[in-house]
């Protein structure tokens, strides 16, 4: 693989994991291998392989080619030691956990606003297996210090570095120097701000997390998750994952490290559509609430400044509409034309989504009023498209909610 220190990020987007070495030749992109099965001239080989004495591939849930080459990109961009990847999001995030001590009579400290299925995962599977959770506002360092502290001491923080669905802006060495401090390990998923913005590990994080479904793929047409930490700590991701079998296809592997090809200009795209809609919707007499970190007025804007250091504030934002319930917030969404109503993001579609009903269905009514998810609440993740058009597209979209057309 070509040397890329001291490189940009765009530039290490486009080669990390390509030229991994194939022998007497070495292709420009890296080839699709499907293959479950490899043999070896001779056993000793294989055996050597299987020990991890010799480099090789033995059985996809040891590892192939395709996906080393994506994982070795991941930790490229994610200026860390190694990656493991995994078939979603969700079980990357399951993975970690379990990797950094999630046990029974263990303790998880965790943002209360996390992604609802993350959520689920803590307080209903995890916690039925014995681990403890304790939710905080993680804007909130001295109420991440109080949980840190009680005994037993929590092994685990768990934060986004700007959360699901309404992006507050972790501050990642500050909690790094708490957990450490008080003896825990700092996961971060950092799928909304993609590597693009920062960089977790290079803040004290130990391991970070990706749904590389979104910004990483950025197409809307695979599956993927990521962790991508030290050396040690992969290897202890790898023994978990090659037991539980969440692995991820050769196939997806390839178009996520196709993917990252277009990842700086894509999420540069982003942030700059974000941002003039945010503006555009801060004066709408029909929001009544908006939520992105770029404007002054959002707690962590200065925060966010400092962490993503002028390359943008991401391409998502989400808003109240006023007096909206479900019903309200579903004629608005349906009422778009351009945007589409899809529970993902980070796609080079622009993508509304209702947390409500969709990626926090799974709370109760009083667990998405704690966390602040109301019925009036929508999420969008902006694409690639002219800024001009998706505006028009809400425009029209919030007339209509209205009754005005």
């Amino acid at each position: 693989m070509n040397d890329l220190k001291g490189k940009s990020f765009a530039t290490r987007a486009v080669h990390a994991g390509e030229r991994m070495p194939k022998g007497d030749y070495t292709p420009v992109v890296t080839p699709l291998q499907l293959s479950v099965g490899y043999v070896y001239e001779s056993m000793t080989d294989l055996d050597e392989v299987f020990a991890g004495t010799h480099p090789g591939y033995v059985y996809p849930r040891y590892g192939s080619p395709t996906v080393a080459a994506f994982e070795a990109a991941m930790a490229e961009l994610e200026q860390g030691q190694a990656a493991q990847a995994f078939a979603s999001g969700m079980a990357a995030i399951h993975g970690a956990l379990l990797a950094a001590g999630a046990q029974a009579g263990s303790t998880v400290v965790a943002a209360l606003d996390v992604y609802g299925a993350t959520y689920t995962l803590l307080q209903q599977h995890l916690a039925g297996l014995g681990v403890g959770v304790r939710w905080v506002d993680t804007s909130d360092l001295e109420s991440v210090v109080a949980a840190l502290k009680v005994s037993p001491a929590p092994g685990l923080l768990l934060v986004e570095t700007i959360s699901n669905p309404l992006l507050k802006v972790a501050d990642l060495p500050g909690l790094a120097d708490l957990a450490h401090r008080y003896g825990a390990q700092l996961l971060v998923d950092n799928t909304f701000a993609s590597p693009y913005l920062l960089n977790p590990l290079a803040l004290g994080a130990d391991y970070v997390i990706h749904s590389a479904t979104k910004y990483i793929g950025g197409h809307g047409d695979l599956m993927a998750g990521v962790v991508v930490s030290s050396a040690e700590k992969r290897e202890q991701l790898f023994e978990i994952n090659k037991l539980v079998g969440g692995i991820l296809g050769p196939f997806e592997a390839w178009l996520a490290l196709r993917g990252l090809k277009t990842l700086s200009l894509r999420m540069r795209q982003q942030c700059n559509n974000a941002a003039e809609i945010a503006a555009w919707l801060k004066g709408q007499p029909q929001i009544a609430r908006l939520y992105y970190p770029g404007l002054a007025e959002h707690p962590q804007h200065e925060l966010a400044g400092r962490l993503f250091e002028g390359r943008g504030y991401g391409g998502m934002l989400s808003f109240e509409i006023a007096g909206a319930d479900q019903a309200r917030a579903f004629r608005f969404m349906e009422s778009l034309k351009l945007c589409q109503g899809a529970t993902t993001l980070g796609d080079i579609y622009s993508l509304v989504l209702h947390p409500a009903t969709s990626s926090h269905r799974s709370l109760t009514p009083e667990e998405r009023k704690r966390v602040g998810v109301s019925d009036g609440l929508v999420r969008l993740s902006t694409g690639i498209e002219d800024v001009v058009d998706i505006i028009a597209d809400l425009d029209q979209a919030l007339q209509v909610r209205n009754g005005i057309d």
